[in-house]
């Protein structure tokens, strides 16, 4: 069965399962390796998308349920010029970078809800996606940054 997808502002027709995750679909079909593969679980937000500008984990999202347009870490911006991937680059947040396109699409949609967070805020909004090189500090650091050049 063909489903119709529109990643990045491209249209697709797919030929896949309707339980299949869209984390495959956008890497394997698609051909988008941004975005990440963690855990599977929807435990560690490495496959963080949006759809329709709200945030969600691919990994446990049935492509066949997918109801708006998909953007991925590649669909952030054209020229990997966004506020957010620059202020990424000025703190040096990777180190590993595993996680990085999940934490900076969750980064991306705090700010699209919340243009002047806090740490609190900040915190609360990026809790859920695990970096393992333990780079929290920076990763708050470069939202900060990224919110003042965007407002």
């Amino acid at each position: 069965m063909a489903i119709s997808l529109t990643v990045n502002g491209t249209s697709y027709s797919v030929d896949v399962p309707s339980e299949m995750p869209l984390l495959w679909v956008i890497r394997d079909i698609i051909g988008l390796t941004g975005t990440k593969y963690g855990c599977g679980i929807g435990k560690c937000g490495n496959c963080r998308v949006h759809i329709d500008g709200v945030a969600k984990d691919s990994c446990l999202l049935p492509v066949g349920d997918v109801r708006g347009a998909v953007t991925t870490i590649e669909g952030l911006s054209a020229n990997g010029d966004h506020p957010l991937q620059k202020a990424w680059a000025k703190h040096v947040v990777p180190q590993c970078g595993y996680c990085q396109p999940g934490q900076i699409m969750q980064a991306a949609y705090l700010l699209s809800e919340n243009p002047k967070p806090t740490d609190e805020d900040i915190d609360a909004s990026m809790d859920d996606i695990i970096c393992r090189c333990g780079t929290y500090t920076r990763i708050r650091s470069a939202i900060k940054t990224a919110a003042e050049e965007m407002s």
